[in-house]
């Protein structure tokens, strides 16, 4: 049974417009229309319905009717227009002069210098020495147009997207074990289970509408949290698991195995739709009750309980996000998860599920049409077969178009370190703040002879740093899609003007294209409307095929629609909610889904004599977000969380440190030293602390640890010490 069913977060955080003086329409501006959109922070996909006096927007309310948030919206929400008009908008490009003075510049001669010094660095170090880094907060036209024109149109080898940061890991878990980047859920299925499993995962305040479609089951569902902190979701769950940090494969390797030994599976379906089970069986048979009680620190009796309440499920699903997804061993987890899902038939149906919950609002447009690691429509760079029909729906030769993906995140930073990258186009995230290990971060990108970034802010930790600043037009000023977790594909409008010369990141792209001599390349790009139509034929006949969605208008009259939905489909069933793989077929060749397994790795920065705490991060409000570029500038929003970055410690730590809560601390890592509140509190293991990552400082702490397969950085777990500086008056 749920604790706290109609819990504080949602009666307070969502249900009430206004309660927080957030969003609603000033009584002195009567509105003459309204129009619906999606958010643009987490992905979730909430719809706002945006009130307007003279097509410019006045104020919003949550959507009463749209599938996913059914007239809620969380603080984030309320706020979403409030963030648009802050003092430190980037109104004009900024341009460094030869005495190192940023001045403002015309588009012109912004851009004419970006060309100039772009193309001088190719010239003199070849095409790989110039890369992008994108962002999951920009639209899915601007992402493919961006993708399209510096591989295509510029000749860049490589780029990525900060989603490498967040859903790399699960996209690669997905298409080993799936065949494809496919997230098998609908948000129905919160509603639907009778045991809910999440995993490093906590959506009161990741996710918290999320979290409300949970309260409104009706099965008096069983929730198991698995999270090494007794974080706000683990507090109102039915049972909290709290493993040892990054201990939680070597879990699911032991539960599966008391499932096979006990009868427990469902043999049809391994044997009708999966493959090498056998081998996964042998595998983790040594995961004895015994050993992974021994590496987890849990009871016998609680790894016997979860394993129990599986079996006894008739519609269990698994979730979970960053605390498995930012590890050094995350694809392995994620497919340990996956794993039971498969091997107890808890996929295909109602409330089941091995599901993923997206971070960014429109990381799932990323990661099928950014053509980064993956060539446009999720298709592949190695592929030839791919390639020509990129071409040919793009009118391109194929020849431009690179025969491997490029690097990732990672090793776009580490090739500035070797001189191999000497050029960086930064578009819609902030590096310098959110990168692993910061400090070197911020030396790395330092050492690059050209540094484009491209904002709305002009004072991120990034922007600072640039030679050359864009101004950009924010979520509200400009056109386009999002891709929410459940594949929803929803619409983005303008409905506020950008402040002085800040342009769409669309339009950017195209005057860039121009100045760099290949605009013919990207003419028939000549809206978000018109490149929402190129998207639909790159996905032809793929697992996300989109081409039976007519138009914008088609969406908005829709509810939205979840991929695929190719021809011929009817629109009727675009308001429901569906999930993927209902008849048992995979997208590998054969039609099965894999089994992967690999032995759980040992920390790579464990506790010592030096540093004998372990720093976990992660999210810390319901009103912050990623790097507070925008939430900081609510003042609304910067009620709902400290203002100062805090440290949370529990009371058998702060004794031996002669710690209390309101002392300020130093936290030192091997990488870096900084100075936080202490909070004492059981919420964090004996021997843990934590630190959310909203704050500027806190990756000087992480370390620079990568899984192997998805490259996605480890944030959650590196060696730290707490020292008392005074206390506070």
């Amino acid at each position: 049974m749920l604790r706290q069913r109609d819990g504080h977060l949602t009666r307070d955080l969502l249900r009430a417009p206004g309660g927080f003086g957030l969003g609603q329409v000033p009584a002195r501006v009567k509105p003459d229309a309204t129009t619906d959109m999606v958010c643009g922070y987490c992905s979730t996909g909430c719809s706002l319905t945006v009130h307007l006096r003279d097509g410019e927007a006045v104020g919003l309310t949550p959507a009463v009717d749209y599938p996913v948030n059914r007239g809620v919206a969380c603080p984030k929400g309320w706020e979403a227009l409030a963030v648009l008009g802050a003092g430190d908008r980037a109104t004009a490009p900024l341009l460094r002069d030869a005495g190192g003075v940023r001045r403002a510049a015309s588009w012109d001669a912004a851009l004419r210098t970006m060309v100039e010094r772009f193309r001088g660095i190719q010239s003199r170090h070849g095409p790989q020495a110039v890369a992008f880094l994108g962002t999951g907060q920009m639209a899915t036209e601007e992402l493919a147009l961006l993708g399209a024109l510096a591989k295509f149109g510029m000749g860049m080898v490589h780029g990525d997207g900060n989603t490498r940061q967040c859903m790399a890991t699960s996209v690669v878990a997905y298409k080993q074990a799936f065949g494809f980047d496919a997230p098998p859920y609908t948000y129905r299925d919160f509603e639907e289970s009778d045991v809910l499993v999440f995993v490093g995962a906590n959506p009161c305040l990741a996710h918290p509408i999320l979290w409300e479609r949970v309260l409104r089951n009706p099965h008096d569902p069983t929730v198991f949290v698995i999270d090494p902190r007794v974080t706000e979701t683990a507090m109102q769950a039915t049972e909290h698991l709290a493993p040892r940090p990054k201990s939680d494969q070597a879990l699911f390797y032991g539960v599966a195995r008391l499932l096979i030994a006990r009868g427990w599976i469902d043999r049809g379906y391994i044997e009708a739709h999966t493959r090498d089970f056998d081998s996964y069986a042998a595998a983790i048979e040594p995961f004895t009750l015994e050993r992974v009680s021994d590496e987890t620190g849990l009871e016998e009796r609680a790894i016997e309980h979860l394993a129990e309440t599986i079996h006894g499920g008739r519609r269990v699903s698994f979730w979970w996000t960053m605390g498995v997804n930012q590890s050094y061993q995350g694809v392995r987890t994620a497919q340990s998860i996956i794993s039971l899902a498969l091997m107890t038939g808890n996929i295909g149906r109602p409330g089941t599920g091995a599901n993923s919950i997206t971070g960014q609002c429109n990381a799932m447009g990323s990661r099928l049409f950014s053509n980064t690691t993956n060539l446009l429509g999720g298709h592949d760079f190695a592929n030839p077969d791919h390639r020509e029909k990129v071409a040919q729906v793009l009118g391109i030769d194929a020849g431009v178009i690179p025969a491997q993906g490029g690097w990732a995140y990672n090793e776009i930073i580490e090739g500035i370190l070797r001189e191999r990258i000497k050029g960086l186009w930064i578009v819609c995230t902030n590096t310098a703040h959110s990168w692993i290990n910061q400090g070197q971060a911020r030396d790395i990108l330092g050492r690059l002879d050209y540094l484009v970034v491209q904002d709305m802010y002009a004072t991120t930790e990034t922007a600072r740093m640039a030679d050359l600043l864009l101004p950009a037009a924010g979520w509200g000023e400009k056109d386009g899609t999002f891709i929410n977790s459940e594949r929803r594909i929803g619409r983005i409008r303008k409905v506020a003007r950008a402040p002085g010369q800040a342009l769409a990141d669309f339009a950017i792209f195209k005057l860039v294209a121009e100045y760099w001599g290949c605009g013919g390349m990207f003419r028939a790009w000549e809206s978000p409307a018109a490149a929402f139509q190129i998207l639909k034929r790159l996905s032809a006949g793929q697992p996300c095929d989109i081409t039976g969605i007519a138009d914008y208008e088609m969406l908005d009259a829709s509810g939205g629609i979840q991929w695929p939905f190719p021809a011929g489909q009817s629109a009727a069933p675009a308001r429901t909610e569906r999930r993927l793989f209902e008849d048992g077929r995979y997208h590998h060749p054969d039609g099965r889904a894999r089994f992967l397994h690999e032995d759980p790795r040992p920390l790579p920065e464990p506790p010592n004599e030096r540093f004998p705490l372990l720093l976990l991060t992660g999210r810390g409000s319901a009103a912050q977000w990623h790097t507070q570029t925008r939430t900081a500038k609510s003042a609304v929003l910067r009620k709902l969380y400290p203002a100062e970055i805090y440290v949370e410690v529990n009371p058998v730590d702060a004794k031996a440190r002669s710690l209390t809560s309101n002392d300020t601390v130093h936290v030192e890592s091997r990488r870096g030293r900084i100075t936080a509140r202490a909070f004492v509190s059981r919420s964090v293991q004996p021997g843990q602390v934590f630190i959310p990552m909203h704050y500027e400082a806190t990756n000087r702490l992480t370390d620079a640890v990568f899984d192997p397969y998805s490259k996605q950085p480890s944030y959650k777990a590196c060696a730290v010490e707490l020292r008392r500086i005074a206390a506070l008056g």
